[in-house]
Order: structure tokens, then sequence, then C-alpha cells
């Protein structure tokens, strides 16, 4: 919608809704054309409600805006809505559709008969509705059905309100539970934690606190501990030792740890969680975690046990013909790692920028081409997989497309369906956690072989899990480390840079006239704020051609504080795409958007084939209804409704550990020692080795030769080493 005016000042409306221009179910959001009270002009109401219909009585509070197309409008920041109490209000309520079985004409009928005794008619004395000419039996019985079930819905909207549920968690509730909400609610309203996305422990917690559950009962003692098990699983473990959990479980409950010891024994005897004996002692899975480790572990040593299953390949001239189809001379690290690859059904193949792995996949598949070997390509993010068919020039699928998944856990591939192939090869798989990784790996059919290619010393995946790290710590699987860089990778200044940083050790700060890695020194977080938006806007499109907003990604360690994603993105949004009158623009969730923002996708959505870390800029915002359509890479257009933006986020900035598995012509990085907490060297050696053709680090020196000499700073708690070792139950 174009830009509005606002007026701070907090306004009242009363009124009867007209007509109902826009809802949505999913989000709650609704365009409302309202007559006001003592007023006979209609004005245009925006907000957010679980269900409304024409005819009833509102009561809304809000600012009023003016739109420079649609005029003056009511901006709802809350809104209240009831049973009409004037006839024309009733005709409308009850003809709007809301009933099965009354129409506008039956609704002036039974209002001309019953006038506002009608709601007590139907719920009560339905019989009498047969006094209304054209209402049968069976009509009646069909209005008094569909009106009872509306009441229940409206019911328990109200119950939700009065203990301060907002109206889109509300919505998310009532259709997660039906007609059943409220007596959920009443038994066990940390059930909303775990059945409904988006809403966690805290929420629930607070409204158990307001349904008058005590500080220790049971049922709270038991959802702290699950919750504190899904934080780690958040943070990346798979487990936490028992007396970590339980200390972090006191914390988040706020109370004695002793309490939760009771409450955990019992936990331990039913499924959700699973303990094992480690050598400090019982560690505890949330039992979907453990299992993914126990298929993963189980899969790579079955696949590690058993030799390749090519047809024969004569090694020798086998190397030399492939050598000449893709024009690449191995150097003997390279030819040993394909030999590797052509001998043993599962290999890993690790190690950094400019050390060859490219050039090793490439001679791997054009020697099993050769041979009609079915290969099959999968990343786990769409931007690596790009990149994976792009440098092989044969398909390559996201590895959640791959298996067919169809969201709420399930997958069309799987043991009882697997994929169709010989040769599976998984690019990025730094980033592959362990529910992901069992689920792939329980998909691969029978005689499958496997090639894992990924940079271990990049940052671990998001998702819970070490899978990479664990399964080359445990020396169980076979596996090739390449180290040596080559002379044409060596010349530049990014790979020699992300190798110091890697080994330790402070890279090369001197500037080179022709180089690709600078470091600019600033010493304080708004003079990096401000070079950097030099940079982006001015400077770098200048010197190099770039495009500020396709070009260069700005990447930040987080998303808080001056130099965080949440700032730097206001700041970069002002400078490369500020507001304009004739602009199109709409604000939702604390953010505005206008079209040509670049934007990332920030939650899997399988309805719209969008995933995780998708960027794409904002192609067009169109009003009434507001509808946002985004082209993200390849030039695929995806619309958003207003109530789905929460899937996305501005772009200019993302977090480093968005950036996984992605390039980015030119990659810029704010680097201080405001950023202390996450100062570590998989994180700036992850960040430079985003850049393709150029990286600017600005910030403090002192920063970044913390983070180089700070290795291992966020180990991870998993089972997954034991197991492979067979210390563990596999």
């Amino acid at each position: 919608m174009p830009p509005s005016i606002s007026h701070p000042q907090h306004a009242r409306l009363r009124g009867l809704v007209e007509r109902v221009t826009f809802h949505t179910e999913e989000t709650g959001y609704c365009v409302l054309k309202v007559r006001p009270d003592r007023s006979s002009e209609v004005v245009a109401v925006l907000g957010k409600t679980p269900r409304v219909v024409a005819g009833e009585r509102i009561e809304a509070t809000g600012e009023w805006v003016q739109n420079a197309e649609y005029g003056r409008q009511f901006k709802a920041a809350s809104m209240r809505l009831s049973r009409p109490d004037t006839s024309d209000g009733l005709v409308r309520y009850l003809g709007s559709g809301l009933i099965d079985g009354i129409g506008p004409k039956y609704a002036q009928r039974v209002v001309e008969k019953f006038g506002d005794e009608v709601f007590d008619i139907i719920e009560n004395y339905s019989a009498r509705l047969e006094e209304v000419e054209g209402i049968g039996k069976k009509r009646r019985q069909e209005i008094r059905d569909s009106w009872m079930k509306q009441k229940s819905i409206h019911d328990i909207m109200v119950f939700l309100h009065e203990r301060g549920i907002s109206t889109a968690r509300a919505l998310r509730i009532h259709k997660t539970y039906g007609e059943e909400a409220v007596e959920v609610l009443r038994q066990n309203p940390y059930r909303l934690a775990m059945d409904i996305h988006g809403v966690g422990f805290k929420t629930a917690d607070e409204i158990a606190g307001q349904m008058g559950i005590a500080p220790e009962a049971p049922q709270r003692l038991r959802a702290g501990l699950m919750y504190a098990l899904e934080k780690a699983s958040e943070a990346g473990h798979t487990c936490l030792p028992e007396a970590v959990l339980k200390q972090q479980a006191g914390e988040i409950l706020g109370v004695d740890p002793v309490l939760v010891e009771s409450v955990l024994s019992e936990m331990l005897r039913e499924p959700a969680l699973v303990s094992e004996k480690a050598e400090d002692g019982l560690r505890i899975f949330l039992s979907p975690l453990y299992r993914a480790e126990q298929s993963i572990a189980k899969r790579m040593l079955e696949l590690a046990s058993r030799p390749a299953g090519f047809p024969e390949i004569e090694m020798e001239k086998a190397l030399e013909w492939a050598q000449e189809k893709t024009g690449r001379q191995l150097a003997p690290s390279q030819r040993q790692a394909v030999e590797r690859a052509l001998q043993e059904r599962v290999l890993i193949l690790t190690g950094g920028p400019g050390v060859g792995k490219t050039t090793i996949v490439n001679t791997v598949l054009t020697v099993l081409g050769a041979k009609k070997v079915q290969m099959v390509l999968g990343a786990p993010t769409g931007r690596a997989a790009q990149r994976l068919a792009e440098s092989t020039r044969r398909e390559a699928r996201t590895v959640h497309r791959l298996l067919e998944f169809q969201g709420d856990g399930v997958w069309g591939r799987n043991a009882l369906k697997p994929l169709d192939g010989d040769y599976f090869v998984v690019d990025e798989c730094s980033m592959m956690d362990a529910p992901l990784m069992a689920q792939y790996l329980a998909a691969l059919p029978k005689e499958a072989h496997l090639l894992l290619v990924g940079d271990a010393d990049q940052l671990p995946s998001v998702g819970p899990g070490a899978v990479l790290h664990d399964l080359l710590v445990s020396g169980a699987i076979p596996s090739v480390r390449l180290t040596e860089i080559f002379r044409q990778a060596a010349e530049s200044r990014i790979i020699t840079a992300a190798h110091a940083i890697n080994q330790g050790n402070m890279p090369d700060l001197k500037p080179a006239a022709d180089g690709d890695f600078f470091f600019l020194e600033r010493g304080e977080g708004q003079e990096i704020q401000d070079t950097i938006v030099s940079l982006v806007r001015d400077r770098l499109p200048a010197r190099y051609g770039f495009d500020p907003v396709r070009d260069i990604q700005v990447l930040c360690p987080m998303n808080r504080n001056l130099l965080g994603t949440r700032v730097m993105n206001g700041v970069l949004q002002k400078a490369l795409n500020p507001g304009s009158q004739m602009g199109f623009e709409v604000e939702r969730f604390g953010q505005i958007y206008r079209a040509g923002d670049k934007v990332i996708q920030i939650r899997n959505n399988y309805d719209k084939e969008v995933f995780n870390g998708d960027i794409g800029r904002i192609a067009s915002i169109e009003s009434e209804p507001v509808k946002i359509t985004v082209q993200f890479d390849g030039g695929r257009n995806v619309a958003y409704e207003p109530g789905e933006l929460d899937e996305l986020q501005l772009a200019y900035a993302i977090t480093i550990h968005k950036s996984q598995g992605s390039e980015f012509s030119c990659v810029v990085i704010p680097f201080a020692m405001a950023h202390f907490v996450m100062l570590e060297r998989s994180l700036i050696y992850t960040a430079v080795t985003r850049g393709k053709k150029l990286v600017v680090v600005v910030g403090e020196s002192k920063a970044l030769g913390m983070a180089a000499r700070q290795a291992g700073a966020r180990e991870r708690w998993t089972g997954l080493v034991a197991r492979l070792a067979g210390v563990g139950p596999a």
C-alpha cells in the first residue's frame, strides 16, 4: 500500500461492520468497512481478528492514518467484536453466510418475526423457527447445528481473550484443538508449547499462571525440563548431562534444581526422554534426537563395512581419460582422493577453499558417468544446490526436495520407499543436522554409494548435532582431508586469509591495491556502522561496479547490538531503499517492507516452495487487499499476504549462520569487541569464505585476532562419536 502519515495519538472507534472486504483465517488480518456510531460515513478499518461477520458491533483502538490512495483509514491495534443490537445489524449478521441455512432472504424474515430474541430462539426454542415461511424441520435443524458450532468458536475466543491470549495465538489454539480448546487449556496449558508452532514454554507458562497453576506443580516442572532440552537442541546439542539439565531447568522455572529431580526420574520411564551413560555421567536425550544419532551410526557403519560395488574401473586409464575430459590435471593429493572415492562405498571429502574439492568431485562424476552409474546430487540449501549444479553441470536438488518433504514430519522418501540411484553426493554437509542426516541416510537404497563433501572447519549446522565433525573425529568412516592450496587459489588473499584464520593466525591485513581481502580498522560501533553504509552505498559500487543490493552482502556475527542485523538492516534500508511519497510500503511485525527491499525467508514453507535462507527482492506491493510479491534467486515469484510477513526479514544484513552454503560476489563483515560472546574461529572463517570476489572486514583488529585464536568455543554435547566408536549403543 502507499505510504501513510500516522497520527501518534491513540483513538477509539465504535460502530457497525457493514462489509468484510478481506479476511484471512490463517493470520486474522482483515480489511473492514465500518459505519461509526453517529456518522453516515463508512470508513476502512485495518487490523486483526480471528473471526468477523458483517453486522457485528466493533470497538477498536488504534490510530487514524491518511493513505495517499485510499484516504482516511483506521489502523486498529486491537479490536473487539460483539453481536449486533440493531435490526439492520441482525439482518446483516444472520444473512452473511455465517450460519448454514440462512441467507439474506431468511435473515430478513426471522429478524422481522423474532427481533432481538432471535439468538435465544435459535439456541433454545429452535422449533419456533418453523413459524417462519419457508423454514421446515430440515432447514431448522441445519440452522441450529450451525449456530451452536459458531457459538462454540465465539465462546472459545472470549475465554482465550479474557486470559490475555492474543488474537493470533487464539486463532492457532482454536485451529489446533477445535471445540475442545477450553478443556485442553484447563487440564494442561503446557500442551500449547508441545502442539502449536510459535507458542513456546514462556507463553504457555504465562497462561498457566493466569489459570492459577502453582510454580511447583508437577506439570509445570515437566514442561520446564522439556523446554530446557528443546532450548539445548536449538543451541545445537542433541543431549545434556543430567546435572546441566537440572541446573538449567531450575533456572528456567525459578525453582531449586532438587525439585526437578523426582519429576525427571518419572519422565525417564516414559517414551519422550532417553538416558545414556557417558564418561561424564548420565546424558539425557529427547527421544527423536537419540534415535536420529542411532540411525546415523548404524547406516554409516554399514556403508563403511562394505567395499564399493561399481562396474570394473581401470584406474590409470580412467583418470587419464577423465583429466582430458574435464581439462583439469590432478595433483597427487587430488588423484589419491579420486581413487579413494572410487574404491570406498562411503567417503567424506573435507577441506577449506582452494584445495580442489570441486575438481575431485567433477573427476569422480565424469568417471562414473562413463560407466552409466546413476548419480544423485544434493545439498542442504537451495543456494548450495544451485552452486553444486553450476560447478558439476549436473542436476542438483535440495535434500528436502530429494526426500519429497511434505511438511509436518512427512517424507515421501524413506526406508520403505528409498531414493532411486547408485551414487549419492551431498555438498556443504557441515550444514546437515542430525535429524536431516538420519532421514537422508534412511532413504538411501541398500546398494547405495555415498560421498559427503564439506568443510569441517565451518560453523556447524544450525539444527542439533555436529554430524560432519563427529563422523571425522570418530575415525570410523573413510575420509580424505585436503590441505594443499593450489597455485591459482593461493593468489587469492581471501583464501590465504581464510587458511591463516583456520590455523589460529592473524591474516595479513596490509592493504594491496589489487587484492580481494581488505581490513579497515575502526574503533567504535557508530564509526564501523557509518563506514559500512559508505562502503555498500557508495565506495564499492563506484570502485568495482557492484550492485549494492544484488552483489554486496553484509554478514553480522549476531542479531543484536549496534552492529547486529536488526539495526544494520534498518540503517541500510534507509540508505539504499528510502521511502518516498510515490513508493509502496507495508508495515508488519514492527518492520517496514518496501518494493525493492532485499529479504530472506527465515523458515521452510513447503506450500510456497521457499526455504530457510532463500534470498530475494520485493518485486511489488499491491493493496486492497494487500499482497507482496517476492522474486527469489532464479527469477521465481512468490506471493505473501501481510500476516505471512513474519516469514521474511530484511536481508541487506544477515547473520553469518544464515550465510552458510551461500556465496556472494562481495562480503562486508563488521567485527568488533562488542561481539565478544561470539568471537570464535569457525565464525569468522565461515564469513570470510562466503566471498567470491571481494571480502572487506570493518572493525577492530583485536577482535579479529581473538576470534582466530579461539577454537571450539561452542562445542556441542552429542552422542554420535561414542556410538560410531562402539561405546554407545548403535
